[in-house]
């Protein structure tokens, strides 16, 4: 029974307010010498830590991960995220639940953006729930469309859930195949993932708005129209609007497209955020010009490759790389403007230390996790688990919703990068081995866990949101307000459940 009592035991310690990354580790360490001690383990598993934590280290994919943090802190801390709420506020402010539909607009622009559910949630608890309130909204209406909004990080790519994920789910299909006695192993990617996610992502901001517009139409007054803050042009709102799309299109463009890596598609976010931020604080038509050379150079590279040092170099090559580098020059001399006023500012600081500590909160879960999944292991936990799935009433079928089902309860009392590293090692190769899709199982899991972000009484949005919301926003009332969004979460995990092509169809288009 220790292992059942080691995963008892790392939920208490998560709990008791312990750091989570500490409290992993010291449970793995406890029952490892517990298991020593009675026979149950034997310590030179141990002897395998030291190349798991440099695997993680070296792991090509992980290396995204602070890029993306990086392009989210820098969009969050230059203030795009209030501008793009004001302006689509306006834009779509005067009809019927138009507000709430663009926040729900802007919520899912910032998830492509960003990927960070925290600052989201924090972000629009501050500007766009107050202006709803003044509007005419209830307090529990405009928290559940805050909450669920800010959750559209998890779900919609560039997302670090789904970077993670892509990583488990890859090295679960791969042990499911060696299980099968399968010596040419498959591997999912990054870009597979996001790809699969992407139209499922979509469907969700579809359903919400839908039950906007429905509830307008039965109950206009729960959703009035604004009466005051004028209309916004085209040209603001383009102005406002365009740069967050085009960083997006550059960024998920590059990965399905296969012209970049995910990490190398990172850079290019990191990049394009920086060059925003420093366009808002001033100078922007140098930083305009600035990226526009970047995005030219970009497909210059993809259009004839510079390669001088070959012998055969003739006139068109040295025109070609004299081109290019005088758009690098002034890309980099763009990149350079836009530091200098992020760090004149003070928001470079900010920025650095943020991304530093969400990082190393990763990163640090993830090396942890890797060691209590190997004392887990060493307990025979795994074996356990997967007796359990095989018992499952209802096959497959049976085994995969009792999966989801305790995903959803650990929502409640664990972080999504805890629930990804330390359980889903354990349950998703017996499930593809029992003939699950591996890219569609990851779709459903990220839904799932998107979910449970939601659920009262420890959804991790609920905690975000009751930290920004103004005073007279009682916990209560985010309770009740996210309640009718978690019906319809279920319904976009039933949709994608009868529906798996929403989850298939572009991984089998680009890949």
């Amino acid at each position: 029974m220790l292992d059942i009592l080691m995963f008892a035991g790392l939920v208490v310690g998560i709990l008791s307010g312990f750091p989570a990354a500490f409290a992993i580790a010291g449970t793995a360490m406890l029952f490892a010498l517990v298991g020593a001690a009675t026979g149950e383990f034997d310590l030179s598993f141990l002897g395998a830590l030291g190349q798991r934590i440099y695997g993680i280290l070296v792991n090509p994919v992980l290396i995204a991960i602070p890029l993306f943090v990086f392009m989210g802190v820098v969009l969050e801390k230059s203030r795009i995220a209030e501008e793009l709420l004001t302006a689509m506020g306006r834009a779509f402010g005067r009809m019927p639940g138009g507000l709430g539909i663009s926040v729900v607009l802007v919520g899912a622009l910032l998830a492509a953006s960003t990927g960070i559910v925290g600052a989201t949630v924090v972000a629009m608890g501050l500007i766009a729930l107050p202006a709803m309130m003044k509007a005419g909204y209830s307090a529990s209406l405009g928290a559940g469309i805050v909450a669920t909004s800010g959750t559209l990080g998890q779900i919609i790519p560039p997302s670090t859930l789904l970077i993670i994920l892509s990583d488990v789910m890859s090295n679960a299909y791969q042990q499911a195949q060696f299980d099968a006695g399968k010596f040419t192993i498959d591997t999912i990617s990054v870009g597979e993932t996001f790809a699969a996610a992407l139209l499922p992502g979509l469907a969700l901001v579809a359903i919400y708005i839908a039950y906007l517009l429905v509830r307008a139409l039965i109950r206009p007054a729960d959703v009035p129209p604004l009466t005051d803050g004028g209309r916004v042009s085209r040209g603001e709102l383009a102005r406002v609007v365009a740069p967050p799309i085009a960083l997006i299109l550059a960024v998920l463009g590059s990965i399905l497209g296969g012209v970049a890596t995910p990490s190398e598609a990172a850079a290019v976010g990191a990049v394009g955020a920086v060059l925003m931020a420093g366009a808002r604080l001033g100078g922007g038509r140098v930083i305009t010009v600035g990226a526009v050379a970047l995005g030219a150079l970009a497909v210059l590279a993809a259009a004839r490759p510079i390669r001088l040092q070959r012998s055969d170099t003739d006139a068109m090559d040295l025109t070609v790389a004299a081109v290019a580098t005088v758009l690098l020059a002034i890309g980099l001399a763009a990149l350079g403007l836009a530091l200098w006023r992020l760090l004149r500012r003070g928001t470079l600081r900010e920025v650095a230390g943020s991304t530093m500590t969400v990082t190393a909160m990763i990163f640090a879960t993830i090396i942890t996790a890797s060691m209590f999944s190997l004392v887990f292991v060493g307990l025979g936990g795994e074996t356990r688990v997967e007796h359990i799935l095989e018992s499952m009433p209802g096959g497959a079928t049976g085994a995969l919703l009792f999966a989801m089902g305790l995903i959803f309860v650990l929502g409640f009392f664990l972080d999504f990068v805890e629930i990804s590293v330390i359980l889903l090692p354990l349950v998703v190769p017996a499930l593809i081995t029992m003939g699950h899709d591996p890219t569609w199982l990851a779709v459903l899991i990220a839904i799932n866990l998107q979910t449970s972000f939601l659920t009262p009484p420890f959804g991790f949005s609920l905690f975000y949101l009751r930290g920004a919301a103004p005073p007279e926003v009682s916990t209560a009332a985010i309770y009740r307000g996210v309640a009718p969004f978690i019906l319809l979460q279920g319904a976009g995990v039933a949709l994608v459940w009868f529906l798996p092509q929403l989850a298939t169809f572009l991984p089998g288009l680009f890949y």
